[in-house]
């Protein structure tokens, strides 16, 4: 590294366990911050130094641009990376970080900015001809959000403009279904973003949801590193992922892969970054949904089907370098699928699950990766995600790295409370799945109905 040498770990959980690493492999020095609840940490005890940064609820700590900021400062780190999650999509962070002479591992706050306004990523996509979902511009009331329902047609999505995660995103199949549903997305909107302006997108019933990652230096080099498919999702939050899409084929992989290059260099985007969009399987054109302005979740398949190591590119690319690796040197080879295990009952109705892990025994062997900050006597706080570790598994096709999955699952032990490893058990083994035929809305359609019925064992 040219300018990096420490550097701040500003997050929690698995992330930091995996930035920190990335620091260790690059010799960078590495501080994380932690709260009170996290002060004995994985990422604590792996971290160079850690500094606690205030109470355990977030709003008191991990979310505190100042306190962050002060942090970095006094303990002489020149460098932060935000992870995802909490400040990670945060212009206030990343021009704090310019204001104090910091480096943000992450992209410019004007990218920031603009991407994050889902209007605004519309009209970019649009700008360089990538199609975009009929939608509106702003709707300030259910009248508006009527007139322009009537353009688009039903079934509509009221979408927040400021929005992410699924927060302020409501399904509205009926025009006298409207207004109580714009108030519940409008309101949900303020309280998660502080900004309650919503927009009317079509809704797309059987679709997949498909994410090209990329990353960009500051030289206007973009390159990606193919795609992935994101489509099995509880309440928009996704469950599993696999790089590449069985749904895509080499064609529309080059398609959908150079519209996620030319939107990113139409901002001249910086760092990693993921395009996301939807694919239309009845009638297979895809649509430009948004832009995720950091490294994301599921960034493992990536990494798996690639070769390429994107934490350690983050930090290339903040300290000035170009990338490691050309367009032309990237290779997809084999399948990855990634399941995340979260602390949560799918009997119960996906309730968290908070409280000890008495046994943490995680599946090892070829083709098996593990990403978690867990371990046998840690404590499962309930004032954060509920995600404990990311199950990915490659092989040299998809039914391998299925098999593989199979596997792990079996082989993943964790007692003291509830998690969702049967219900991914669940998934691994529907027909539906594997036979690649599977939408956004097929969990909550259908396999949650059917592991309830079912009391989770697939082949009844």
């Amino acid at each position: 590294m040219k300018g990096i040498s420490r550097v701040l770990v500003a997050n929690r959980g698995e992330i930091a366990v995996r930035i920190i690493r990335a620091c260790r492999e690059l010799g960078l020095e590495s501080v994380v911050t932690v709260s009170e609840t996290d002060k004995n940490s994985l990422p604590a005890r792996l971290a160079d130094r850690a500094v606690c940064i205030g109470p355990s609820s977030p709003m008191d700590s991990y979310l505190k641009v100042d306190t962050i900021i002060t942090a970095a400062l006094g303990t002489g780190s020149n460098a932060i990376h935000p992870g995802y999650g909490f400040l990670a999509e945060q212009p206030k962070l990343a021009e704090a970080c310019a204001t104090h002479g910091l480096i943000f591992v992450g992209p410019k706050a004007d990218d920031l900015r603009k991407m994050g306004d889902k209007l605004y990523a519309r009209k970019i996509a649009g700008g360089v001809g990538v199609s975009i979902i009929p939608g509106s511009e702003l709707v300030h009331n259910p009248e508006e959000a009527a007139d322009a329902a009537k353009r688009v047609g039903f079934p509509i999505l009221l979408k927040a403009a400021a929005g992410g995660g699924g927060k302020g995103m409501k399904i509205v199949a009926r025009a006298e279904d409207l207004s109580p549903v714009f108030d519940e997305a409008s309101g949900e909107a303020l309280s998660a973003f502080g900004d309650d302006r919503i927009y009317v997108e079509h809704y797309i019933a059987n679709a997949r949801h498909i994410e090209v990652q990329i990353i960009g230096d500051r030289f206007g080099n973009i390159i990606h590193l193919f795609e992935r498919d994101c489509s099995l999702q509880r309440r928009y939050q996704k469950m599993v992922e696999e790089a590449p899409s069985p749904a895509v084929s080499p064609e529309l992989r080059r398609e959908i892969c150079e519209a996620a290059v030319r939107i990113g260099k139409k901002i001249g985007y910086e760092n990693a970054g993921t395009v996301e969009f939807l694919l239309d399987q009845d009638h297979g054109r895809f649509y430009f949904l948004e832009m995720n302005t950091r490294i994301q979740v599921e960034h493992p398949v990536t990494e798996m089907i690639s070769g390429i190591d994107l934490v350690k590119e983050q930090f290339r690319v903040a300290d000035g370098d170009s990338f490691s690796v050309s367009q032309e040197e990237v290779r997809l080879t084999g399948h990855a699928i990634e399941c995340r295990i979260n602390a949560e009952s799918p009997g119960a109705g996906f309730s968290p699950c908070p409280g000890y892990i008495t046994e943490w025994k995680s599946p090892t062997g070829e083709g098996v990766r593990v990403d978690s900050h867990c371990y046998s006597g840690y404590f499962v706080s309930p004032y954060y995600d509920s995600l404990l570790a990311k199950l990915i598994t490659r092989g040299t096709d998809r039914r391998e790295a299925i098999d593989l999955m199979q596997y792990a699952l079996a082989n993943f032990v964790v007692s003291g409370i509830d998690t969702t490893i049967p219900f991914h058990q669940f998934i691994m083994k529907h027909t539906d799945y594997l036979n690649g035929n599977v939408s956004t809305n097929w969990i909550e359609n259908r396999l949650v109905k059917e592991y309830e019925k079912n009391g989770g064992n697939p082949f009844r």
